[in-house]
C-alpha cells in the first residue's frame, strides 16, 4: 500500500476523520494564509491537502476526505493519475520551458493533433494553446472578430466565462465575479438561456426567444460570435432543453455568426461524451477547453476550423507560458487515461448512479426542486416548495447542507446564480463504493439540516 504522503491512486480509498474539519494543523496554516495571501482569494474549505488520489484528499491533520468536486472539474482522471505523473516526470527531466513562440517542441503539436481528432466535427482543425479558461475564451473572441470582421459578442443569462476584463463582461453573475471591477469591455450582449426548470419552454421555443432578442437588440450582421456553455457551469449546471443548442447553431450558420462552445467545464468525458456538444451532434466553429484537459496542470486551448484559426495574423496569438511543455505532457497523459479506461463510459455509469440517488433524495426532501445534469456533471437545485414556478431560491439551506458535508469529510460545491445549487463533479476514477458513501453523507446532511 502506498504511503499516504506519496499521493496518487495508491492512496487508501476510504473516508477517515481523526480531528474536527478543519483540524488544528489546518487552522494554524489558515492563519499563515491570512497573513500572506490576499483576502480576495477565498477558500471554501480550509483543509490543507498533503496528498490526493482517486476520490480521496488527505489533509495535514491525517483526515481523508471524499472528493466530489475534482478541483472544479480539473482532476477528472483522478489526482496524480499514473499516465499524467509518468509523462510529467519524463518532460521535467528533459526541459521545463523554451516558449513555443521561440523554439517549438513536439508536445505542443501533439496536443493540438489530439484536439483536432477529439473535438466535434470531421473538418480540418487547428488549435492554439493558452494557460486558463478565461484566456481561451478571450482568444476565441479575438479569432471570431478577425475572421468575421464584426465586433459584437452574444452570451447568455447565467453564463460564466472567466475573470479577465472581457470575460467578466461575458459572465452574468455580479457577485463575486464582477462586483467593483468595472467598467467592462463593450459590445457584449446577453440573450435568455434555456432553463427548463424555470421557463418550462421546449428547446425550440427557448431558441426562438433568444434569437428574437439577438436580432432585435444586436442584429445578426453585427455579431462576430455566439459563446455558450453546452451545459452551464457556475450558473447552476443548467442543461438546455433538447433542440436548443442545434437551433442556435443553425441560426449562427445561416447568418455568418461563429458558434463558440465553451467546453471548459463540460469537456473531456465529463458529461459522458468527449464533449457535451456531442450529445446532440452540434459541431461548433470554435471550441474552448481547459480544466480537465491536463489532469491538474494549467493548460487551455482554442480549437476551430482551420480557416478561422488561420485568419489571425502571425504573432497575433500566443503567450509566454501558453502550451508549456510540462502542461502539454500532462494533457497527453490525461488523454491517455481517458482512452485507456474509457472514462466517457465511466462518466455515464456515474451519472446513472447519481441520478438514482439524487432522485431518491429529492423525493424525500421537497426543498430539492430539480435534479439535472449529464454523466458525472450532476446538480440539485434547492427552492422553497409551494412558492410558484420553481419556488424561491434557498441559498441558506444549500450553505448549511454543504457545511455539514464538509464537517463530515465530504467535499461538496455549490453554485448557481442564486447560490442555491449543489454541483457534483466526482473524479471519473472514483469507485462506486466511495461515491455511494459520499452521497450517504449528503443524504445525512439534508436530514440533519431539515
Amino acid at each position: 500500500m502506498t504511503h499516504p504522503t506519496s499521493g496518487g491512486p495508491g492512496l487508501p480509498q476510504e473516508r477517515r476523520l481523526v480531528t474536527d474539519i478543519p483540524g488544528p494543523r489546518s487552522l494554524e496554516r489558515l492563519e499563515r494564509k491570512r497573513a500572506f495571501v490576499a483576502d480576495g482569494v477565498g477558500t471554501m474549505l480550509p483543509v490543507f491537502v498533503t496528498a490526493a488520489g482517486g476520490g480521496i484528499l488527505h489533509d495535514v491533520d491525517g483526515n481523508a476526505l471524499i472528493d466530489l468536486g475534482s478541483g472544479i472539474a480539473v482532476t477528472s482522471v483522478g489526482n496524480s493519475a499514473p499516465s499524467v505523473v509518468r509523462r510529467v516526470h519524463e518532460q521535467v527531466d528533459a526541459f521545463t520551458h523554451t516558449c513555443f513562440m521561440i523554439t517549438p517542441y513536439d508536445g505542443y503539436v501533439d496536443v493540438c493533433a489530439e484536439l483536432a481528432e477529439l473535438t466535434p466535427g470531421v473538418h480540418a482543425k487547428k488549435s492554439a494553446l493558452f494557460n486558463s479558461g478565461a484566456e481561451a475564451v478571450e482568444n476565441a473572441v479575438k479569432i471570431a472578430r478577425v475572421a468575421t470582421g464584426r465586433d459584437a459578442v452574444a452570451v447568455f443569462d447565467h453564463a460564466y466565462h472567466g475573470r479577465t476584463n472581457l470575460t467578466m463582461a461575458m459572465t452574468a453573475k455580479a457577485m463575486p465575479y464582477k462586483h467593483g471591477f468595472g467598467p467592462f469591455a463593450g459590445e457584449v450582449y446577453r440573450a435568455p438561456m434555456s432553463y427548463p426548470y424555470l421557463d418550462g419552454r421546449s428547446g425550440a421555443q427557448a431558441a426562438a426567444a433568444a434569437i428574437d432578442v439577438l436580432e432585435k437588440q444586436v442584429g445578426a450582421g453585427s455579431l462576430a460570435c455566439v459563446v455558450i456553455e453546452p451545459i452551464q457551469g457556475e450558473g447552476g449546471f443548467v442543461v438546455p432543453a433538447p433542440g436548443f443548442l442545434p437551433a442556435i447553431s443553425a441560426w449562427c450558420a445561416a447568418n455568418g455568426v461563429l458558434f463558440v462552445a465553451d467546453e471548459i467545464q463540460t469537456g473531456f468525458c465529463r458529461t459522458g461524451d468527449w464533449f457535451a456538444c456531442d450529445h446532440e451532434g452540434v459541431v461548433p466553429d470554435l471550441v474552448t477547453t481547459a480544466k480537465g484537459i491536463a489532469g491538474g496542470l494549467p493548460l487551455a486551448a482554442v480549437t476551430g476550423r482551420a480557416e478561422l484559426m488561420d485568419a489571425v495574423h502571425v504573432g497575433g496569438l500566443g503567450g509566454t507560458y501558453g502550451g508549456n511543455p510540462v502542461a502539454c505532457a500532462a494533457a497527453l497523459g490525461a488523454i491517455e487515461e481517458m482512452h485507456t479506461h474509457d472514462l466517457a463510459a465511466r462518466a455515464r455509469d456515474i451519472g446513472v448512479l447519481m441520478e438514482k440517488r439524487l432522485g431518491a433524495l429529492a423525493a424525500e426532501h421537497p426543498v430539492i426542486g430539480d435534479v439535472r445534469g449529464r454523466g458525472a456533471m450532476m446538480a440539485i437545485e434547492l427552492r422553497t416548495p409551494g412558492t410558484g414556478l420553481g419556488g424561491d431560491p434557498e441559498p441558506a439551506r444549500a450553505a448549511a447542507v454543504s457545511a455539514w458535508c464538509h464537517a463530515h469529510g465530504v467535499v461538496t460545491l455549490t453554485c448557481g446564480t442564486w447560490g442555491n445549487v449543489f454541483r457534483f463533479l466526482p473524479p471519473l476514477s472514483i469507485s462506486d463504493a466511495l461515491l455511494e458513501e459520499g452521497l450517504d453523507v449528503v443524504s445525512e446532511a439534508f436530514a440533519a439540516t431539515a
